[in-house]
């Protein structure tokens, strides 16, 4: 059985996931497959709890 190369490597993960930090994104998950690399972002802001014993009970 043949090694195969790998499909992405460190530096393409690490590439996407600083270009989505340098655009002011936070970055929410990183899926890496045999067609690259996806980066799933977020650009809100936490919530705030929307019924008050929610921080009580924290």
């Amino acid at each position: 059985m043949a090694n195969r190369p790998a499909p992405y490597t460190q530096a393409d993960v690490t590439r996407a996931v600083k270009g989505a930090v340098a655009a002011g994104l936070t970055v929410r998950e990183v899926i890496a497959t045999v067609q690259g690399v996806r980066v799933i972002c977020s650009d809100e802001k936490p919530r705030k709890p929307q019924n008050e014993w929610d921080e009580v009970c924290e």
